[in-house]
């Protein structure tokens, strides 16, 4: 249960990060943040292995680029499921889920090696 808690936590401060950094993203509260990072972990929890088994041709042919675009759709459909928290398009959502896959893993680094 704590482990759940930790990684929703830097989910969260990743969100907020990618909130403040990326321009077209955008949420009302820190309560849409929160939400926010509950329903992407969430998706990428339970829809995101999904959308990369049934794209496993088109990855293949682009190296593993189009993973980028899965995290992206992934990314956009959190915002159009959490109310107050807004992505203003597509490309927006490729930046966000690029900034918000870097600052997380930074997170996680630093957490797991103290």
């Amino acid at each position: 249960m704590r482990d759940l808690l930790v990684r929703w936590g830097i989910n969260s401060i990743a969100l907020f990060v990618v909130v403040h950094l990326v321009a077209g993203v955008s949420a009302e509260r820190w309560q849409s943040v929160l939400a926010g990072a509950l329903v992407l972990g969430l998706l990428n929890a339970f829809l995101r292995p999904v959308l990369i088994l049934l794209t496993l041709p088109v990855n293949v042919l682009t190296l593993g680029l189009f993973t980028l675009v899965v995290n992206g759709i992934v990314f956009y459909l959190a915002a159009s499921l959490v109310k107050g928290f807004y992505v203003a398009g597509f490309w927006s959502a490729m930046v966000a889920a690029l900034v918000f896959s870097i600052v997380s893993f930074l997170l996680n680094m630093l957490i797991n090696s103290g």
